[in-house]
């Protein structure tokens, strides 16, 4: 019986996969990304906060290169990678990446198709692929700039730069550091306070963080005029009064 590429673990308000490929560094290869979408269908359906790390101190390696040597241009147009982490993008409530270790080639993309990311002090993140001889297809190159900057991007991606965890704090390509036992302590707690706000709010701001710029005011004010009408909203202003009147 073959072993899945990812470990599955749900909760009400949230579900943790963890790459789970330790023989060859957490390689993203085709049944992980089968796998993926598994997982997207489920919180599509259901939708909880993801949190997505990886087994053994590392995020993933990068895509499976002994897949990629015999792909072809006709799997490039599939868009194999790109299209599942488009997917987890796109869900509907956050994903929290936490990362320890390699995070590279597409170990990187899938990190930048998150939320928020987390690491450890050993981290290192960045795109290797034009020194074997492919691009950055799965995201990289119009999620890096959104995080890091244009400059900053173009010199990670065009030389191959990987960073170190303190690099990637400080150009905000992670928002914090943990030691590694505690890294998913960590993002369980980011989860946690997720859960405590209003699910719908929630959703509605991370379809506007998703959203060009200049579409955003139009969008901001259409969903907010819906929570304006919600009975949630009535609810918790009701008692934040409440609490401040005693």
């Amino acid at each position: 019986m073959t072993r899945s590429p990812l470990r599955v673990e749900h909760a009400s308000d949230w579900t943790v996969v963890t790459l789970d490929r330790p023989e060859v560094r957490n390689a993203i290869d085709q049944a992980t990304v089968d796998a993926l979408h598994t997982v997207c269908a489920d919180l599509e359906h259901e939708p909880r906060t993801l949190i997505v790390t990886g087994s053994g101190g590392i995020f993933a390696s990068g895509a499976d290169i002994a897949e990629l040597r015999v792909r072809r241009a006709a799997d490039a147009r599939r868009a194999i990678n790109q299209a599942v982490f488009m997917r987890v993008r796109a869900l509907p409530m956050p994903v929290i990446a936490a990362l320890d270790g390699y995070a590279l080639g597409g170990g990187a993309e899938l990190a930048y198709a998150a939320d928020i990311r987390i690491a450890t002090p050993s981290v290192k993140i960045g795109n290797p692929e034009t020194g074997l001889g492919i691009m950055a297809a799965a995201g990289a190159t119009w999620r890096l700039p959104a995080i890091v900057g244009e400059a900053r991007a173009a010199e990670m991606l065009l030389t191959g730069r990987i960073l170190d965890a303190d690099e990637a704090l400080s150009w905000g390509l992670v928002s914090a550091l943990h030691p590694a036992d505690e890294l998913l302590a960590a993002a369980h707690a980011l989860a946690d306070r997720i859960a405590r706000n209003d699910p719908l709010a929630t959703r509605y701001t991370k379809q506007v963080l998703q959203t060009e710029p200049l579409d955003q005011p139009a969008l901001v004010n259409e969903l907010q005029a819906e929570l304006f009408e919600s009975p949630e909203k009535i609810r918790r202003m009701t008692a934040f009064l409440e609490r401040r009147a005693r």
